[in-house]
């Protein structure tokens, strides 16, 4: 006969534990537990072990397991709609960890990953030498630190403009015009990084179109100078446009990496984190998001050192 297995949702149920506090437990040897695809499983056998180790512990030190894990993790970087799903998938599935984010731009989240006060840095820079997305920013920066680098999701950028394209709307030389009305990103951004090696590589000058110097900082506050008929066209994600009912014109697909700098303080929560994201449904999200591609959902790209 074959061996019963469950996974760590269901012992999870058994428990009246969170499902992370389960992968905590594997990850910490206490629960012996193999993979299967993308799902980990425990043999009855070992939960029989575990369950028995449980109960051979006086009750008045049995440790809330949900309780034991609690951290604060700070993101700083690009405001992202599969980011905020993580932070919303981390808060609901009670997985023992907080984050805290600051959407203040790539740029500006990758330097205060490097002045220690971040613990995650949510980044899309493209190098206009090398034409590589963030790594050649994250190895020039970080010498002496910890790091890991993992790939989240390639994301459509492109001009955003309103439904049927009034102003028909096609390329770059159309934000020059005088009938055409832009609105931008902060500077920082990793979407005003790329706007800007598009310009300077149609040799397009910001000084010709009306409404650079405006600046927002998120997609949809951008997008919605297109809903409300203040802007004509903005530069940005496709999912923006998707969930406030705008035209999409692609023209580039990026890369968004979430960058890790471990300490001796998040090194715990770091690695839940990376379980949550490697281990759970959440990579899920993907499919409810406009143009996001998770071919490389996950995959560590670099590490130092």
């Amino acid at each position: 006969m074959a061996e019963i297995t469950y996974t760590a949702e269901e012992i999870a149920k058994m428990f009246k534990i969170s499902k992370h506090t389960v992968y905590e437990l594997i990850k910490r040897g206490e629960l012996s537990a193999f993979k299967v695809g993308n799902k980990m499983r425990v043999e009855q056998e070992e939960l029989d072990r575990f369950k028995g180790n449980m109960g051979a512990r006086p009750q008045r030190t049995k440790p809330n397991l949900d309780q034991q894990f609690i951290r604060s993790l700070h993101l700083a970087g690009s405001h992202d709609f599969l980011v905020e799903h993580l932070i919303k998938y981390v808060a609901q599935e009670s997985a023992g960890i907080h984050m805290q984010p600051s959407y203040i731009g790539s740029l500006e989240g990758l330097m205060m990953l490097y002045r220690g006060s971040a613990d995650i840095a949510a980044i899309h820079l493209l190098d206009p030498s090398s034409q590589e997305y963030n790594l050649p920013f994250i190895k020039q920066l970080f010498v002496h630190e910890q790091i890991t680098v993992m790939r989240l999701a390639s994301r459509k950028q492109g001009l955003i403009v309103a439904k049927g394209n009034p102003k028909n709307i096609t390329d770059f030389s159309d934000l020059t015009r005088k009938d055409v009305k832009f609105v931008n990103r902060q500077k920082g951004a990793g979407t005003r990084f790329l706007l800007d090696s598009f310009l300077a590589k149609e040799k397009v000058s910001p000084s010709d179109i009306v409404g650079y110097e405006t600046e927002e900082w998120n997609h949809l506050s951008a997008g919605s100078y297109i809903s409300r008929g203040s802007a004509d066209v903005t530069f940005g994600i496709h999912c923006a446009a998707s969930q406030l009912g705008l035209e999409f014109i692609p023209i580039a697909e990026e890369q968004f990496d979430l960058v890790f700098r471990w300490t001796a303080q998040n090194k715990q929560a770091l690695e839940h984190l990376l379980d949550i994201i490697h281990f759970t449904s959440f990579k899920n999200s993907l499919h409810d998001l406009a143009g996001y591609n998770g071919s490389e959902f996950g995959k560590i790209i670099y590490q130092h050192p």
